[in-house]
């Protein structure tokens, strides 16, 4: 990441949107935009591979649910926060992973410029391809600052995301099992 690029930036967008830049207020702003840049934006030098690396072996061939797991990224389009909840499962083939590294994976992917449809495969396919179980489903639900603060202006709207892979593809009723848990 180039941080004397993104405080330019930064200095310009100020100067563009008529601010002093040199005020009190506004002096450091742009060393502090690179500085949380790094934060938000560090999924994009990381590999989901390396959380997903960490597995145990299991006889338990029964779907396995990590809900809730709280994300925060930024939306490709606007450059805005989009932030909300991802559920995973997975049934495991002789192998699962620590639950923390499901995490882990989220975040290697949140935090990226993005968009929701193409995060939820993301992680997806971090799953099936590291973890190779039987099946994989992912489902997201979020609010996006891009509706809620500017252009139609809708809070507490939300758009969800859903992926299946494998045995979950197909099994509507697994599909819903795994559905009506995380609405628990």
């Amino acid at each position: 990441m180039d941080k004397e690029k993104i405080k330019q930036a930064v200095t310009l967008f100020l100067e563009g949107i008529g601010e002093d830049t040199t005020r009190e207020g506004l002096q450091d702003t742009p060393d502090r935009i690179a500085r949380m840049c790094e934060e938000i934006f560090g999924g994009m030098t990381q590999d989901a591979a390396v959380p997903l690396s960490r597995q145990f072996e299991a006889s338990n061939s029964d779907m396995v649910i990590e809900k809730d797991i709280t994300f925060y990224s930024v939306c490709e389009h606007h450059l805005l926060p989009f932030y909300g909840k991802v559920h995973i499962a997975y049934i495991p083939d002789g192998k699962v992973v620590g639950l923390s590294k499901l995490a882990r994976t989220v975040e290697v992917f949140a935090r990226r410029a993005q968009i929701q449809e193409q995060l939820t495969v993301q992680i997806a396919e971090a799953l099936e391809e590291h973890l190779k179980p039987k099946g994989v489903m992912v489902y997201i639900e979020a609010e996006h600052m891009c509706m809620t603060m500017r252009g139609i202006k809708k809070p507490g709207s939300k758009t969800v995301t859903t992926v299946t892979r494998g045995c979950f593809a197909d099994d509507f009723q697994l599909q819903q099992r795994f559905l009506q848990m995380v609405k628990m």
